[in-house]
C-alpha cells in the first residue's frame, strides 16, 4: 500500500559526503514522521535522525552536528545529507514512514552505505 524507495549510497572515503534520498508513494493520508534508520553487520537496526510532520527533527548522539534531515513535502521526498562521515556511518540506512493514525511503520529496501579509505 505504501512503498519507499532509498537512493544516493555508495562508498565514499572518510571525511566525505553522501546526499541519501527517500521517494514516497501508495495511499497514505497521514505521516506522524519520517525517518532514516541504519543497521551495521551484527548490530540492531538504530535510529539516525527522524522528522515529524510539523518539522521537528531528532538526531542519534553519534551523528548530530554531522547529518541533516530534511523534507519536501510537495515530491513526497526526505533526505538525510551526510557529512564528515565515518568508518563507524558504514550500514545499510532504511527510510521509515509512520503513520499518524494507526502508527504502522512503513520500511523502504536499504541502500548501502559504505566509509572506507
Amino acid at each position: 500500500q505504501v512503498q519507499l524507495v532509498e537512493s544516493g549510497g555508495g562508498l565514499v572515503q572518510p571525511g566525505g559526503s553522501l546526499r541519501l534520498s527517500c521517494a514516497v508513494s501508495g495511499n497514505i493520508f497521514a505521516i506522524y514522521a519520517m525517518g532514516w534508520y541504519r543497521q551495521a553487520p551484527g548490530k540492531q537496526r538504530e535510529l539516525v535522525a527522524t522528522i515529524t510532520s510539523g518539522a521537528s527533527t531528532n538526531y542519534a548522539d553519534s551523528v548530530k552536528g554531522r547529518f541533516t534531515i530534511s523534507r519536501d513535502n510537495a515530491k513526497n521526498m526526505v533526505y538525510l545529507q551526510m557529512n564528515s562521515l565515518k568508518p563507524e556511518d558504514t550500514a545499510v540506512y532504511y527510510c521509515n514512514l509512520e503513520d499518524r493514525f494507526s502508527r504502522y511503520n512503513w520500511w523502504g529496501q536499504g541502500t548501502q552505505v559504505t566509509v572506507s579509505s
